[in-house]
């Protein structure tokens, strides 16, 4: 099972540091970057929209993102928020363990 960088924007800092803190605090990330200063252009309900946004980049492990994305479409204050979800392709292993090992549920061995 591969790690995934999962991308998700909000409508604002508070939102996204609420976000980014429940879903590390649940365990479902392992870390969460805040980036403010997005300005988002997209069609919504025929029309095209402009909006500054917050993205999120949410560090998880592939069998975690089922529960990650009910996580985050339980509390995101959108009708339908960004969750694309990007495999990592590689990286610094001792990395990629921390990653796998901050998304277990609490007192869970992995298996390997």
């Amino acid at each position: 099972m591969p790690a995934l960088l999962v991308t998700c924007t909000c409508p604002d800092k508070p939102a996204a540091l609420t976000l980014a803190r429940d879903l590390v605090e649940l365990r479902l990330a392992a870390c969460v970057q805040v980036l403010p200063g997005l300005h988002s252009i997209y069609r919504w309900e025929g029309r095209v929209e402009d909006a500054e946004e917050v993205l999120l980049l949410i560090k998880t492990w592939d069998d975690r993102m089922q529960a990650l994305t009910e996580a985050i479409g339980e509390r995101h204050p959108y009708e339908l928020p960004e969750i694309i979800a990007l495999q990592a392709a590689g990286g610094l292993a001792p990395y990629l363990q921390w990653v796998q090992d901050e998304t277990r549920p609490e007192n869970t061995e992995i298996s390997e």
